[in-house]
């Protein structure tokens, strides 16, 4: 019995045989995920925004950020991958290794660009201009040997039509809809209360000559009158002339 354990234990494999570093060229396929509990590798851990959104024909970036356990070499690799709203299979539009490969097929050729740096953790890449059909999901995959398994976060992209040049909130529209007409009322009594200002100055100047008209308009002064309403009468009076102006 002792030997058949001894014997079992030298068949059983290693970490490094199951979760061996496993090396692709451009556009290959990744490795297969390792059993959960064989071995620790997952020690590369990356980060992807969850959504994004963009506008028709304008430059869109799609962050991709990641850590290593292990120094950063030249094999390291990075790929992207997208898959439409529609569904169906993943597509490869873009690889890096030591130097970036962007897709030379496809509706995305010619229209993605490199703007990471591995060397800081960054594997961000750039769109340029983005259509309604760009409407998909895009996949940041990261390898460095070894440690070449690693979570799969998934990046939504929204592309729609740019409207006016600044949209209004409600709030904003409702804002100017109850304080415009205010505006313009407080406007229009500022102006009426000038020109009667500057009737009442002219007026108040001397050599002025109250029209028969505007005599017989004026209410009759009682008894009652305040010792400033006599002053003021009297004021207005010294300031009248025999001749009226003519009209």
């Amino acid at each position: 019995m002792r030997r058949r354990g001894a014997a079992g234990a030298a068949r059983r494999p290693s970490c490094a045989q199951v979760c061996p570093p496993r090396r692709r060229g451009h556009f290959g396929a990744a490795p297969p995920s390792p059993a959960p509990g064989v071995c620790n590798a997952l020690s590369l851990e990356i980060k992807a925004s969850p959504k994004v959104r963009a506008f028709v024909g304008e430059q869109v970036l799609l962050k991709c950020s990641f850590k290593s356990s292990s120094p950063i070499t030249e094999n390291l690799l990075v790929d992207w991958t997208y898959r439409p709203l529609t569904g169906g299979p993943m597509e490869r539009i873009f690889h890096y290794q030591s130097m970036p490969y962007p897709t030379e097929a496809g509706k995305f050729k010619d229209r993605i660009s490199w703007v990471g740096n591995v060397a800081r953790g960054d594997a961000s890449i750039a769109l340029q201009s983005p259509a309604l059909s760009d409407n998909g999901t895009f996949i940041c995959s990261v390898k460095n040997p070894p440690d070449v398994y690693h979570n799969v976060p998934q990046t939504v992209l929204l592309v729609t039509e740019r409207g006016l040049a600044f949209q209004l909130s409600s709030a904003a529209l409702l804002s100017i809809l109850v304080f415009l007409p205010s505006i313009l009322v407080v406007i229009l009594l500022l102006v009426r209360m000038g020109r009667k200002f500057r009737v009442l100055k002219e007026k108040g100047k001397c050599g002025y000559k109250k029209s028969s008209i505007e005599v017989s308009d004026e209410p009759e002064h009682t008894g009652t009158a305040g010792c400033g309403g006599r002053i003021k009468e009297w004021c207005l009076n010294c300031v009248d002339t025999d001749e009226e102006d003519p009209y």
